[in-house]
């Protein structure tokens, strides 16, 4: 269908709307044309990528082309970038039949694991193998050799012919998913992966990864190019802060250590070698560094040695110190500065320190200084490429280290070091790590919101929507949470607060090993086996607490039990076991069996797997999702927060418990035809405080007569649902009962607009 919002011509390549994409989308041109933030919550399953496409490409399409925006789309992992470009691909093939063919460029870009086709370095399989391979082939002194010895040194044909092209390698207009810009190469010979680096400045739009925009590493190499004029999308953004924190932060064990140990041996017997062979390198590198010549700057794309982990903004635009220009002396250095970490390692109780004090400690006992520390990444980048090393393998290590020595010497503010020397509290053998943590994810997102006129956060999960601005520091023009509209009620929230036995649930740790609550929680899943068609899908706070009551109940027989009505998956902290058991689980409920997937908060299965129709007709959560509060991380996160953004501990423990609770139960509905049951098995769901920290769209479902049940009493209203779920509803035609309701047709959606520009003219009357 096509329709106006204000002035602008939208494409929308399906024959219905619902009410809230329309409302999304009338929401998101209100921040385009404020050149403004946006902070927007969607319900799952409502079409919220192709709604932010849809009115995106039609925003830059009405623009002049010199004007035209580019769209970056920001995404978590490969299947949503390739759902992403798939959908991208039918809006553009539906504009066609409207407007013909457009100029238009739609990319998405991933690691060298998702885009390499040559077949020897894809036969490394790990994706840092691939690199180490990739980087073997096309770096450029690997290429300068091959001019003077073609026979002995091997090349990648692919990226030679893109270098061999007039025109750096280009890519007629269209939309590429990875597939079809992977055949693309393999068909003209061109390397797909830097063919798509090299058109990010080409394309109207880019899908990628969250990493390729925030962690400075990468962005430096692939993102510094975009304009101030680019709309940034964020899907999916409910952890966004988490993404942020860990970006700017590193974990140092003795192992690590121990590994940059042999690094700098070897690298010191490389330089030897060097000196003998051809000392002239060196003195040029060395000379380079006097001039202050950032040669990290210039270097060729392939090379992509070790960049620098600081955010642009806090880059020193300064020569190299000259007690590190030497290779030599750069290399004594390291040494010296893994000699000081491996003896603070020594310590046997648990250390918190602020950066600065980490630095004047050092100084006090080393004599190193915080300057030359600064430089340690883009210095070791520099004698890594001097010395023509391929396999970063072997010195990623080194370079954790190096980034390491940079951040502490950059940031004095919002990071925290904690030696804990103990894995376990408990434990008598020392296993020491040393944490720099990041505590502000305002730090790692800044520079986008300064950099980017518009910045879209969006996902299903982001209620409150107060604290988000406060944790990423930013202003947003427009701030929305959108209810979900229905024919019929195709969810039904149930909130557990006792067992059949009247005994109270809830896995707060005080009582989550009480025999009677871990007794009730069986038997919740045993009646929801009993009667919910298909899939069934469980939640437990943690790995450890799902082990022991399951434990428990095998010893009690309720696994026995459950067997009976279902099969029985579990999601472990193994990524290659856990999609084991998914496949398992689809084809359990495929063929009629049926099945229960025992799965974690905040693990792979809650985050990114749908569970639509018949393989998650009901979602049970026991317990609230909180992180482990004795973590010292958190605890420092928490003070910081509390100190620097007036966020109390318990608000930011139950905003973060509940985002991710919604996320679980979120799996259930991925459509306005699917339906299901969430299951809130704990006593804390009963209480106000903790049910409006759930998106507006669940709790909209959420009635004064479901929120104190217990088992027995839940498990009759499920019946009941399910009842009036199982009764025949037309879909389609005239007589389609969601037409008006929660779905539009053309003339509804023009309808709809001409009363809300009556409705807007008004106010300016009034106003």
């Amino acid at each position: 269908m096509k329709f106006q919002i204000d002035d602008l011509q939208v494409y929308f390549p399906y024959d219905y709307i619902y009410p809230e994409q329309y409302q999304y989308m009338c929401d998101l041109k209100r921040a385009l044309d404020a050149n403004g933030h946006a902070l927007l919550e969607m319900p799952s399953g409502t079409g919220k990528t192709i709604t932010l496409l849809s009115l995106i490409v039609s925003y830059q399409m009405a623009q002049p082309p010199s004007n035209a925006r580019k769209l970056v789309y920001c995404s978590r992992t490969v299947p949503e970038i390739e759902k992403a470009l798939a959908e991208l691909k039918r809006l553009m093939m539906y504009r066609e039949k409207f407007v013909g063919k457009e100029h238009f460029l739609g990319i998405g870009l991933a690691s060298r694991k998702n885009l390499c086709v040559n077949d020897e370095v894809k036969s490394e399989k790990i994706g840092v193998s691939i690199d180490t391979k990739c980087r073997s082939l096309t770096a450029s002194w690997i290429r300068e050799r091959a001019k003077s010895d073609p026979e002995h040194t091997p090349q990648c044909k692919y990226y030679e012919k893109l270098d061999i092209e007039e025109t750096h390698g280009s890519i007629p207009a269209g939309v590429y998913t990875l597939e079809d810009f992977k055949e693309y190469g393999k068909n003209n010979s061109l390397c797909p992966y830097f063919l798509a680096r090299r058109m990010l400045p080409a394309a109207n739009v880019i899908i990628y990864s969250y990493h390729y925009l925030l962690d400075p590493k990468v962005a430096d190499l692939v993102s510094k190019e975009l304009s101030k004029d680019c709309i940034v999308v964020f899907d999916e953004a409910h952890n966004i802060d988490n993404v942020c924190t860990e970006s700017l932060s590193i974990d140092i064990s003795r192992p690590l250590l121990d590994a940059s140990a042999r690094s700098i041996n070897d690298l010191s017997n490389r330089i030897s070698q060097l000196k003998e062979q051809n000392s002239e390198k060196l003195q040029n590198e060395y000379n380079r560094l006097v001039e202050g010549l950032r040669e990290i700057q210039g270097a060729r794309e392939a090379d992509e040695i070790m960049a620098n982990p600081v955010l642009p903004d806090d880059i020193l635009n300064e020569a190299v110190p000259g007690n590190i220009r030497r290779a030599e002396h750069f290399v004594a250095f390291l040494r010296r500065f893994i000699e000081y970490l491996k003896t603070r390692m020594r310590v046997m109780h648990v250390v918190a320190e602020t950066p600065t004090s980490f630095l004047q400690h050092i100084k006090e006992l080393t004599f190193i200084d915080k300057k030359p520390l600064r430089f340690c990444a883009e210095r070791l980048s520099s004698l890594v490429r001097t010395l023509e090393l391929t396999n970063l393998n072997d010195h990623w290590a080194l370079s954790k280290i190096a980034s390491f020595a940079t951040l502490v010497a950059t940031y004095q503010k919002g990071f925290l070091l904690i030696l804990e020397p103990f894995e376990n509290d408990n434990d008598t053998i020392p296993n020491p790590i040393l944490h720099f943590t990041c505590l502000d994810a305002t730090l790692a997102i800044a520079p986008i919101f300064n950099r980017f006129s518009s910045v879209i956060i969006t996902s299903g999960t982001l209620s409150p929507l107060s604290l988000y601005p406060t944790l990423l520091g930013f202003q947003p023009t427009v701030s929305e949470s959108y209810t979900l509209t229905f024919q019929r009620q195709s969810f039904l929230p149930v909130i557990i607060t006792r067992g059949s036995d009247q005994v109270a649930i809830s896995s707060k740790f005080e009582v989550r090993s009480d025999l009677a609550v871990v007794r009730n929680y069986g038997m919740v899943l045993v009646e929801m086996c009993k009667i919910v068609p298909d899939g069934v899908v469980a939640f437990f706070p943690s790995y450890l607490y799902m082990e022991k009551i399951l434990s428990e109940w095998n010893s009690l027989g309720i696994l026995q039990e459950v067997l009976k009505y279902k099969l029985i998956f579990i999601e472990t902290p193994d990524a290659a076991e856990t999609s084991i058991a998914l496949e398992n689980y689809r084809l359990a409920c495929d063929n009629g069996r049926g099945a229960v997937l025992i799965s974690v908060a905040r693990g792979k299965v809650s985050e990114g797997v749908d569970f639509d129709h018949n393989y998650g007709r009901a979602v049970v959560l026991f317990g609230i999702p909180y992180q482990y509060t004795e973590s010292r991380i958190l605890k420092a996160k928490l003070e910081y927060l509390r100190d620097h953004f007036k966020v109390r501990e318990n608000d930011f423990l139950t905003f973060d418990a509940m985002r991710h609770g919604a996320q679980c139960v979120g799996r259930v509905l991925r459509g306005k035809t699917d339906y299901g049951i969430m299951v809130f098995a704990d006593k804390r769901f009963a209480r106000a405080d903790k049910r409006s920290k759930l998106p507006k769209w669940i709790t909209q479902g959420i009635d004064e007569g479901s929120t104190n049940l217990s088992t027995d009493m839940a498990i009759s209203r499920a019946k009941m649902f399910l009842k009036q779920m199982a009764q025949t509803v037309v879909y389609s035609g005239s007589n389609n009962p969601q037409l008006g309701v929660s779905i539009l047709d053309e003339e509804m959606v023009k309808q709809r607009e001409s009363l809300r520009l009556q409705k807007a003219n008004q106010m300016d009357i009034d106003g």
